[in-house]
Protein backbone atom coordinates (compact mmCIF):
# COMPACT_ATOMS: atom_id res chain seq x y z
CA UNK A 1 0.00 0.00 0.00
CA UNK A 2 1.12 3.15 -0.74
CA UNK A 3 1.85 5.45 2.06
CA UNK A 4 -0.20 8.29 2.29
CA UNK A 5 0.74 11.98 2.56
CA UNK A 6 -0.89 15.02 4.07
CA UNK A 7 0.92 18.52 3.36
CA UNK A 8 -0.02 21.81 4.09
CA UNK A 9 0.65 24.94 1.49
CA UNK A 10 0.72 27.95 3.71
CA UNK A 11 0.61 30.06 1.13
CA UNK A 12 0.93 33.81 1.46
CA UNK A 13 -0.55 34.03 5.26
CA UNK A 14 1.07 33.79 8.71
CA UNK A 15 3.39 35.88 10.42
CA UNK A 16 7.35 34.83 11.73
CA UNK A 17 5.31 34.10 14.97
CA UNK A 18 2.40 32.79 13.98
CA UNK A 19 4.31 30.67 11.59
CA UNK A 20 6.80 28.96 14.91
CA UNK A 21 3.80 28.51 16.53
CA UNK A 22 1.57 26.55 13.90
CA UNK A 23 4.99 24.17 13.25
CA UNK A 24 5.19 24.20 16.81
CA UNK A 25 1.58 22.43 16.88
CA UNK A 26 2.19 20.47 14.09
CA UNK A 27 5.05 18.80 15.87
CA UNK A 28 3.39 17.96 19.48
CA UNK A 29 0.04 17.21 17.64
CA UNK A 30 1.81 14.37 15.32
CA UNK A 31 3.98 12.85 18.00
CA UNK A 32 3.61 9.15 17.83
CA UNK A 33 1.80 8.73 14.28
CA UNK A 34 4.60 9.76 11.63
CA UNK A 35 5.43 6.18 11.50
CA UNK A 36 1.73 5.83 9.74
CA UNK A 37 1.49 8.60 7.26
CA UNK A 38 4.29 11.27 6.01
CA UNK A 39 3.30 15.27 7.03
CA UNK A 40 5.01 18.34 5.33
CA UNK A 41 4.52 21.67 5.61
CA UNK A 42 4.60 24.65 3.28
CA UNK A 43 5.56 28.15 4.39
CA UNK A 44 6.61 31.37 2.58
CA UNK A 45 10.16 31.63 2.08
CA UNK A 46 10.97 34.54 4.58
CA UNK A 47 9.65 31.40 7.30
CA UNK A 48 11.12 28.41 6.38
CA UNK A 49 14.76 28.76 8.05
CA UNK A 50 12.43 29.42 11.21
CA UNK A 51 10.23 26.84 10.93
CA UNK A 52 12.76 24.66 9.75
CA UNK A 53 14.46 24.90 13.25
CA UNK A 54 10.65 24.44 14.92
CA UNK A 55 10.63 21.53 12.91
CA UNK A 56 13.91 20.03 14.46
CA UNK A 57 14.27 16.62 15.78
CA UNK A 58 10.64 16.02 14.76
CA UNK A 59 9.61 13.85 11.03
CA UNK A 60 7.47 16.46 9.28
CA UNK A 61 8.79 17.63 6.84
CA UNK A 62 9.42 21.17 5.26
CA UNK A 63 8.87 22.15 1.67
CA UNK A 64 8.56 25.21 -0.32
CA UNK A 65 5.53 26.91 -2.22
CA UNK A 66 7.71 27.34 -5.42
CA UNK A 67 11.16 27.88 -6.67
CA UNK A 68 13.41 29.07 -9.82
CA UNK A 69 14.96 26.75 -12.07
CA UNK A 70 18.01 28.27 -12.48
CA UNK A 71 20.83 28.05 -9.38
CA UNK A 72 21.79 31.46 -9.33
CA UNK A 73 21.92 34.66 -11.16
CA UNK A 74 19.93 38.35 -11.98
CA UNK A 75 16.57 37.03 -11.37
CA UNK A 76 14.98 39.37 -9.02
CA UNK A 77 12.54 38.38 -6.37
CA UNK A 78 13.43 34.70 -7.29
CA UNK A 79 14.48 32.01 -4.85
CA UNK A 80 16.93 28.74 -6.14
CA UNK A 81 16.31 25.46 -5.04
CA UNK A 82 19.93 25.38 -3.92
CA UNK A 83 18.68 28.12 -1.38
CA UNK A 84 16.04 25.93 -0.16
CA UNK A 85 17.78 23.06 -0.18
CA UNK A 86 20.33 25.71 2.50
CA UNK A 87 17.27 26.09 4.90
CA UNK A 88 16.25 22.30 5.08
CA UNK A 89 13.31 21.91 2.76
CA UNK A 90 12.70 18.23 0.98
CA UNK A 91 9.77 19.23 -0.79
CA UNK A 92 8.92 21.95 -3.00
CA UNK A 93 5.45 22.10 -5.02
CA UNK A 94 5.54 23.10 -8.52
CA UNK A 95 2.90 24.12 -10.70
CA UNK A 96 0.13 24.96 -8.44
CA UNK A 97 -3.04 26.09 -10.04
CA UNK A 98 -2.75 29.89 -8.15
CA UNK A 99 0.70 29.99 -9.86
CA UNK A 100 -0.32 29.22 -13.11
CA UNK A 101 -3.68 31.56 -13.37
CA UNK A 102 -2.25 34.48 -11.52
CA UNK A 103 1.66 34.49 -12.29
CA UNK A 104 1.50 33.06 -16.19
CA UNK A 105 3.48 29.97 -15.20
CA UNK A 106 3.23 27.99 -18.49
CA UNK A 107 4.16 24.28 -18.56
CA UNK A 108 7.62 24.60 -20.40
CA UNK A 109 8.48 27.04 -16.53
CA UNK A 110 6.96 24.26 -14.87
CA UNK A 111 8.78 21.14 -16.81
CA UNK A 112 12.18 23.39 -16.24
CA UNK A 113 11.25 23.81 -12.38
CA UNK A 114 10.88 19.73 -11.81
CA UNK A 115 13.88 18.55 -13.93
CA UNK A 116 15.75 21.37 -11.48
CA UNK A 117 14.68 19.82 -8.67
CA UNK A 118 15.13 16.66 -9.47
CA UNK A 119 18.63 17.38 -10.72
CA UNK A 120 19.38 18.54 -7.03
CA UNK A 121 18.06 15.75 -5.24
CA UNK A 122 14.37 17.25 -3.78
CA UNK A 123 11.53 15.69 -3.89
CA UNK A 124 8.24 17.72 -6.30
CA UNK A 125 4.86 17.64 -5.38
CA UNK A 126 3.50 18.33 -8.80
CA UNK A 127 0.36 20.03 -9.30
CA UNK A 128 -2.70 19.26 -11.84
CA UNK A 129 -5.81 20.50 -11.81
CA UNK A 130 -8.78 21.74 -14.18
CA UNK A 131 -11.15 24.97 -14.18
CA UNK A 132 -14.61 24.48 -13.80
CA UNK A 133 -15.64 25.51 -17.52
CA UNK A 134 -13.43 22.37 -18.18
CA UNK A 135 -14.67 20.03 -16.25
CA UNK A 136 -18.60 21.04 -17.30
CA UNK A 137 -17.10 20.80 -20.73
CA UNK A 138 -16.14 17.75 -20.90
CA UNK A 139 -12.13 18.89 -21.06
CA UNK A 140 -10.79 17.49 -17.87
CA UNK A 141 -8.90 14.48 -19.04
CA UNK A 142 -7.52 16.88 -22.06
CA UNK A 143 -6.28 19.55 -19.70
CA UNK A 144 -4.85 16.51 -17.73
CA UNK A 145 -2.82 15.05 -20.33
CA UNK A 146 -1.39 17.94 -21.61
CA UNK A 147 -0.17 19.46 -18.28
CA UNK A 148 0.88 16.13 -17.60
CA UNK A 149 2.74 15.65 -20.59
CA UNK A 150 4.46 18.67 -20.51
CA UNK A 151 5.17 18.89 -17.01
CA UNK A 152 7.34 15.56 -17.03
CA UNK A 153 8.47 16.45 -20.46
CA UNK A 154 12.09 14.76 -19.64
CA UNK A 155 11.13 12.79 -16.52
CA UNK A 156 13.54 9.54 -16.26
CA UNK A 157 11.65 6.55 -14.83
CA UNK A 158 14.01 6.21 -12.07
CA UNK A 159 13.20 10.05 -10.96
CA UNK A 160 9.85 9.20 -9.99
CA UNK A 161 10.56 7.94 -6.74
CA UNK A 162 11.18 11.49 -6.01
CA UNK A 163 7.70 12.70 -7.73
CA UNK A 164 3.81 13.39 -5.80
CA UNK A 165 1.32 14.05 -7.96
CA UNK A 166 -1.23 17.47 -6.59
CA UNK A 167 -4.57 16.47 -8.28
CA UNK A 168 -6.21 19.94 -7.46
CA UNK A 169 -9.32 20.58 -9.11
CA UNK A 170 -8.97 24.72 -9.52
CA UNK A 171 -13.05 25.03 -8.82
CA UNK A 172 -12.54 23.53 -5.56
CA UNK A 173 -9.57 25.41 -4.25
CA UNK A 174 -10.83 27.36 -1.60
CA UNK A 175 -14.19 27.66 -2.19
CA UNK A 176 -15.58 25.43 0.33
CA UNK A 177 -16.48 22.95 -2.55
CA UNK A 178 -14.93 19.56 -2.62
CA UNK A 179 -15.14 16.89 -5.29
CA UNK A 180 -17.58 13.80 -4.57
CA UNK A 181 -15.45 10.64 -3.62
CA UNK A 182 -17.05 9.62 -7.76
CA UNK A 183 -15.02 12.54 -8.97
CA UNK A 184 -12.11 12.66 -7.28
CA UNK A 185 -11.55 8.54 -7.73
CA UNK A 186 -12.31 8.96 -10.99
CA UNK A 187 -9.86 11.52 -11.70
CA UNK A 188 -7.05 10.13 -9.54
CA UNK A 189 -7.83 6.85 -11.51
CA UNK A 190 -7.15 8.62 -15.03
CA UNK A 191 -3.97 9.88 -14.17
CA UNK A 192 -2.72 7.03 -12.99
CA UNK A 193 -3.66 5.01 -16.01
CA UNK A 194 -1.88 8.11 -18.33
CA UNK A 195 1.66 7.78 -15.66
CA UNK A 196 1.22 4.05 -16.91
CA UNK A 197 0.97 4.60 -20.35
CA UNK A 198 3.88 6.92 -20.16
CA UNK A 199 6.13 5.04 -18.18
CA UNK A 200 4.87 1.49 -16.81
CA UNK A 201 2.43 0.06 -14.32
CA UNK A 202 4.59 -0.94 -11.83
CA UNK A 203 6.03 2.63 -11.53
CA UNK A 204 2.26 4.44 -11.75
CA UNK A 205 0.93 2.16 -9.15
CA UNK A 206 4.23 3.31 -6.81
CA UNK A 207 3.30 7.07 -7.43
CA UNK A 208 1.52 8.66 -4.79
CA UNK A 209 -1.30 10.87 -5.95
CA UNK A 210 -2.47 14.08 -3.40
CA UNK A 211 -6.48 15.18 -3.61
CA UNK A 212 -6.33 19.25 -2.80
CA UNK A 213 -9.36 21.52 -2.41
CA UNK A 214 -10.82 22.37 0.21
CA UNK A 215 -10.03 19.17 2.56
CA UNK A 216 -11.41 19.15 6.20
CA UNK A 217 -11.06 17.10 9.16
CA UNK A 218 -14.97 15.81 8.27
CA UNK A 219 -13.98 15.08 4.89
CA UNK A 220 -10.42 13.56 4.99
CA UNK A 221 -11.34 10.20 6.46
CA UNK A 222 -13.63 9.70 3.05
CA UNK A 223 -11.60 10.86 0.31
CA UNK A 224 -8.31 9.28 1.66
CA UNK A 225 -10.07 6.14 2.04
CA UNK A 226 -10.53 6.15 -2.55
CA UNK A 227 -8.10 3.54 -3.77
CA UNK A 228 -6.52 6.05 -5.97
CA UNK A 229 -6.06 8.73 -3.46
CA UNK A 230 -2.93 8.35 -1.85
CA UNK A 231 -3.08 11.98 0.79
CA UNK A 232 -4.00 15.67 0.70
CA UNK A 233 -2.31 18.86 -0.57
CA UNK A 234 -4.23 21.19 2.60
CA UNK A 235 -4.58 24.90 1.67
CA UNK A 236 -6.71 26.70 4.43
CA UNK A 237 -7.12 24.51 6.43
CA UNK A 238 -3.47 23.64 7.52
CA UNK A 239 -3.48 26.87 9.04
CA UNK A 240 -5.59 26.04 11.91
CA UNK A 241 -3.62 23.24 13.74
CA UNK A 242 -6.66 21.31 15.00
CA UNK A 243 -8.30 21.46 11.57
CA UNK A 244 -4.40 19.99 9.91
CA UNK A 245 -4.47 17.70 12.90
CA UNK A 246 -7.63 16.14 12.22
CA UNK A 247 -7.05 15.59 8.52
CA UNK A 248 -3.75 14.00 9.41
CA UNK A 249 -5.71 11.55 12.12
CA UNK A 250 -7.45 10.85 9.41
CA UNK A 251 -4.92 9.34 7.67
CA UNK A 252 -3.35 7.93 10.11
CA UNK A 253 -6.46 6.00 11.38
CA UNK A 254 -6.51 4.56 8.17
CA UNK A 255 -3.45 3.37 8.13
CA UNK A 256 -3.82 1.37 10.69
CA UNK A 257 -7.16 -0.16 9.64
CA UNK A 258 -4.96 -1.33 6.56
CA UNK A 259 -1.94 -2.96 8.37
CA UNK A 260 -4.49 -5.03 10.26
Amino acid sequence: MRRLFVAGNWKMNTTLASAQKLAGEVVVGVAGITELVDVAVCPPFPHLLPVSQSLANSRVMLGAQNAHFENAGAYTGEVSIDMLVDVGCRWVIIGHSERRQFFGETDSQINLKVLAAFQRNVDVIFCVGEALDDRNSGRTESVLSSQLKLGLANVRIEQLEKLVIAYEPVWAIGTGVTASPEQAEGTHRFIRDWLAARFDRVSADAIRIQYGGSVKPDNAKQLLSLPNVDGALVGGASLMSNQFLGIIHAAADLARLSGE
